[in-house]
């Protein structure tokens, strides 16, 4: 089994090396991925610039561009054959609810998953890269589960959280729903070297919403928390509602 390694982090995260040490044992790996951190780029293609692709002495890639480039370059350009499977990850810091529209570790899982082979995403919920480092094992036995099934409806890719804990006080497996959280106060004003105001995206407070049945639970009690996402995002529900607004006629 050829399996592709991408993530957000950049070439040199200890979460990607992690990913691949755990994913040796199950087939043949090729890591793609960016040159530095490329967090929160969502699904970002380049297009304003040719794309340089390096060949590392360890025979991975790395790429002057976005988790999404990395996919899509080396599925069209840099392998010989296409995987079977494509892992992002391990990220450092989760991706629960609504961090999945903004995260390039799930868009480059999702990548994957438009142009035909299935796409995993995974997170660390935390910042302890020792901590991490104690999920090779683990995500080892994971990574193996999912590529004997390689079942996906098409269309969907699995989100997949690790909790900030030592991997042996793991719980357990949750297959859940997104949560949802609300961020205030996530915007800094601070003042550059110059006296002028910049203004900062990050931080704040977040309150999350949902059941016990959402991914941020799962990982709050302990467990490893998977979601399937689906790229469809229509509302299906609201389809006859939106039609009977009859604005066919302004148009």
């Amino acid at each position: 089994m050829h399996i592709l390694v991408a993530n957000d982090d950049g070439i040199l995260s200890p979460g990607l090396q992690v990913l691949v040490d755990a994913c040796e044992g199950i087939g043949l790996v090729t890591v793609v991925a960016p040159d530095r951190e490329q967090s929160a780029q969502s699904h970002a293609l380049t297009m304003s610039r040719p794309l340089r692709p390096v060949r590392r002495s360890d025979r991975s890639w790395q790429v002057d561009g976005t988790p999404t480039d990395c996919v899509l370059l080396a599925l069209e350009a840099l392998m010989p054959e296409r995987p079977a499977l494509v892992l992002s990850g391990i990220n450092h810091g989760p991706n629960l609810g609504e961090d999945v529209l903004y995260s390039g570790t799930v868009s480059a899982a999702m990548e994957a998953v438009v142009l035909g082979i299935p796409g995993v995403a995974i997170s660390f919920a935390g910042r302890d890269e020792h901590l991490l480092s104690g999920y090779r094992d683990l995500v080892a036995a994971l990574v193996r589960r999912i590529a004997a099934l390689l079942d996906f409806p098409r269309n969907t890719l699995l989100n997949i959280n690790l909790p900030p804990i030592p991997a042996p006080e793991v719980l357990g497996v949750r297959v859940v729903r997104l949560g949802s959280r609300f961020f205030s106060e996530s915007v800094a004003r601070q003042q550059d070297p110059w006296g002028r105001e910049v203004l900062w995206i990050g931080g704040g407070k977040i309150t999350w919403a949902g059941g016990d049945d959402t991914d941020q639970a799962a990982i709050a009690a302990g467990y490893v928390s998977i979601t399937p996402l689906q790229l469809d995002l229509t509302n299906h529900q609201l389809l006859e509602t939106v039609r009977d607004w009859d604005l066919g006629g302004l148009a």
